[in-house]
């Protein structure tokens, strides 16, 4: 498995994986598609990461099979230099296989690497928890229950307040 960034011609690819990866989930409304290219086209995707198969030789390319996106997160509308995990997504049929942890993961090493304060998400606990996130006492998202609130602090402490995220968030509402 490689983890890479995104390049242009896996647009399409990271498109059906979203949506594949979001069709059955109970929590959501099926946007997330829409959310990451929003970002793209706005130029909010500071990270974007595809994890891609081994071809069957160094002549043939491995399908794209996994993705995760960050952008910017304010909190208290400043820019505090926090950032926004999601969404990340892997085709059905390959998940809980470390893929997506493998995202996860790459994607936080490449934070480290902008020298981000740290990173917010909203998501499950028990997932997030092998990475180092918790549940953010200081900080609220609005219309989200406290416990999805998780935070990684990357250099600091936690923040307090209010996160807000790009607009892009709201594409397809």
């Amino acid at each position: 498995m490689l983890i890479r960034p995104e390049i242009p011609a896996d647009i399409a690819a990271i498109r059906e994986i979203n949506l594949a990866a979001f069709a059955d989930h109970p929590y959501s409304r099926q946007t997330e598609h829409l959310i990451v290219e929003a970002l793209r086209a706005a130029g909010a995707l500071v990270v974007s990461l595809v994890a891609q198969e081994d071809g069957a030789s160094r002549s043939v390319v491995g399908r794209v099979v996994g993705h995760i996106a960050f952008s910017r997160a304010a909190i208290d509308d400043s820019d505090k230099g926090w950032f926004l995990l999601g969404p990340v997504a892997v085709l059905p049929g390959l998940q809980r296989r470390g893929i997506g942890s493998a995202l996860v993961r790459a994607g936080l090493d490449e934070l480290r690497g902008l020298g981000a304060q740290g990173c917010v998400l909203v998501g499950d606990a028990a997932f997030y928890a092998r990475f180092g996130f918790r549940q953010a006492r200081g900080l609220t998202y609005p219309g989200v229950p406290q416990e999805f609130v998780l935070c990684l602090p990357l250099a600091g402490d936690e923040p307090e307040g209010e996160v807000g995220h790009h607009a892009a968030f709201e594409a397809g509402l």
